[in-house]
């Protein structure tokens, strides 16, 4: 692997070949971990818990679970297959073009999306701590931040990336630490036991139907997992640089997950009305009901950390994307330029569409803002389950052309990706049965269907010439 420029996989589509390799292990190594963890664990998490009450750590569980299935099967193929493209450019080699246009313009528009809720969010943070200053104003300083350091070397975003990671992972294990000891009695409290695991309901107060509505939301909260596979394609050692990213970030993260979901409902009761507050969440209820000082403060600027960090990286995972499909002729060409060993033009294009999305939620909140939401509700599934198929599908073309390749293994193969299917297909199943979250499945499968429509057109005609 030449150290000037990061090259596509033999035989692969031609994916942005002029990427400069800038970023480092400990890069990845924290991309891999902080990618999943942001505001969904620290603050979303409380809604979850309110609706499941003990029972979340089941859900935390079953979901983590699903969800080390699926790192373990992209992190087989982009070892075997290092791309900027990631899952798009393994679901086209593995199921066809129109795989990977799907795939990888859903992607784009669920990241572009997020950018813009992530700016809100925080913005709606610095407005509290600032109130002189416009939350518009905030999210549009936010962007231009970000977009520079996206637009300029490709390792000013595995730095920023990093030291957002590295304080995230901090403040998680620092909670889990303090949880520990104030499960154990250490912290001058009493021990609480089990009283808040099987009292005030039980382990399942609202029976299966909260389970399920805690699954749900788990689910979603684990979404981020697939940047680190995009950004290793720009690392000096690809191969070697994911392989070791996804073995070391899976039990961490389902440590983080379920751990920091057995603390919380150790330690609080499930109902606490501060668990739903939405300028507190799970790890500042918990914080304050043990009376400790400055958590509330402590812990809301871990979140506000953790927003940035997600627009950071999403605008990063949105560019190559973009960047990739155009360089597979899956888009207008000039999105992908290259300048300076970085895709400018894709930066600016998925920034800007970030920030239209933060317009919106101001100037239309109701309808079009509304209908961006839930497009995106299940969009990360759908990525799921391409990374799954293609998985199933390239896992048996390796073992029979090259083997060496293999750096990374899926866990009995072909069983455990057929019970990722199996899984992914019983989250839709219950999408469609819960009200709150059948239109997100709905308007998410339109957008599926509608890219799957454009992306065979495409590629029937580019057959035929």
């Amino acid at each position: 692997m030449s150290r000037t420029s990061v090259q596509p996989p033999v035989d692969a589509p031609d994916d942005a070949p002029s990427l400069s390799p800038g970023l480092k292990q400990r890069h990845l190594s924290m991309i891999a971990l902080g990618g999943v963890i942001g505001a969904g664990l620290f603050v979303g998490s409380g809604t979850a818990i309110a609706a499941a009450g003990p029972s979340i750590i089941l859900a935390y569980a079953i979901s983590g679970a699903l969800v080390m299935l699926v790192m373990r099967m992209l992190g087989e193929m982009a070892a075997a297959y290092p791309a900027s493209g990631s899952f798009s450019v393994h679901s086209e080699r593995a199921i066809g073009p129109w795989a990977g246009f799907t795939a990888g313009w859903a992607f784009w528009f669920l990241l572009c999306v997020a950018v813009g809720l992530e700016g809100i969010g925080a913005a709606q943070i610095a407005h509290g701590w600032v109130p002189g200053v416009p939350e518009w104003l905030w999210v549009a300083l936010f962007m231009l931040v970000f977009t520079g350091t996206n637009v300029s070397a490709v390792k000013n975003f595995g730095e920023f990336e990093f030291w957002f990671a590295t304080l995230k992972v901090a403040a998680i294990v620092a909670f889990l630490v303090i949880g520990v000891l104030a499960i154990a009695g250490l912290l001058g409290n009493d021990a609480p036991g089990t009283e808040n695991l099987t009292g005030h309901g039980g382990f399942m107060p609202n029976g299966t139907e909260g389970l399920i509505a805690g699954l749900l939301a788990s689910v979603f909260a684990y979404g981020g997992l697939e940047t680190v596979t995009i950004a290793a394609a720009e690392s000096e050692h690809p191969v070697q640089g994911v392989a070791k990213a996804v073995r070391t970030a899976m039990w961490r993260i389902a440590l983080f997950y379920v751990g920091s979901m057995v603390v919380v409902v150790a330690l609080i009761p499930w109902s606490d009305k501060a668990l739903v507050d939405p300028d507190k969440g799970s790890y500042v209820a918990t914080l304050e009901y043990l009376d400790l000082p400055a958590a509330g403060l402590i812990m809301k600027i871990v979140v506000f950390v953790a927003l940035l960090s997600a627009m950071n990286a999403n605008i990063y995972g949105a560019s190559r994307m973009a960047g990739s499909l155009v360089a597979r002729g899956q888009g207008p060409k000039v999105i992908g330029k290259i300048h300076g060993g970085v895709p400018r033009i894709a930066v600016l294009m998925s920034a800007v569409f970030g920030f239209v999305c933060v317009l919106l939620s101001y100037w239309r909140p109701d309808d079009i803002f509304q209908w961006l939401l839930k497009t995106i509700g299940a969009i990360i599934l759908v990525v799921w389950f391409f990374i799954a198929a293609s998985q199933l599908l390239l896992r048996r073309r390796l073992e029979r052309e090259a083997p060496e390749k293999l750096v990374v293994k899926m866990w009995a193969y072909p069983y455990l990706t057929w019970v990722a299917l199996a899984g992914m297909a019983v989250v839709f199943v219950l999408m469609a049965r819960e009200e709150g979250t059948r239109e997100q499945l709905y308007y998410a499968g339109g957008l599926t269907v509608i890219l799957a429509i454009v992306g065979y057109v495409r590629q029937r005609l580019a057959e035929k010439k």
